[in-house]
């Protein structure tokens, strides 16, 4: 027979389990009633820009502070990620893929 210590230890454990995968379960529970709400569909639009916005001008912040002629680089690369990200029907993953191959050629490059 297990010992006090060691079943209490797997009851906490357990339960622990138990509350982190129903609190990961609840913004799914509730968005599903959320839906047709205005702001969700607000959200829906403006949280991926402006996480990228602010991902965007700390990366830049860096190498601005950092490497003065990165600078030029960087926003050419900006530049590079925004006109493809326009051009080719606003596909992130090539946008972003784009900018970055620009900018670390021309820092390796240049």
């Amino acid at each position: 027979m297990p010992s006090t210590s060691y079943l209490v230890a797997v009851l906490a454990i357990v339960f622990t389990i138990t509350i982190t995968l129903a609190l990961r379960a609840v913004p799914f529970a509730v968005l599903g009633r959320l839906r047709g709400s205005a702001i969700v569909r607000r959200l829906a639009v403006w949280m991926p820009v402006g996480i990228l916005a602010i991902l965007a001008v700390t990366a830049l912040h860096g190498t601005i502070t950092t490497d003065p002629h990165g600078t030029w680089y960087a926003l050419l690369a900006v530049a590079v990620t925004i006109g493809v990200h326009l051009a080719f029907g606003r596909r992130t993953i090539l946008s972003v893929g784009a900018g970055t191959a620009v900018y670390v050629v021309l820092l390796n490059t240049l």
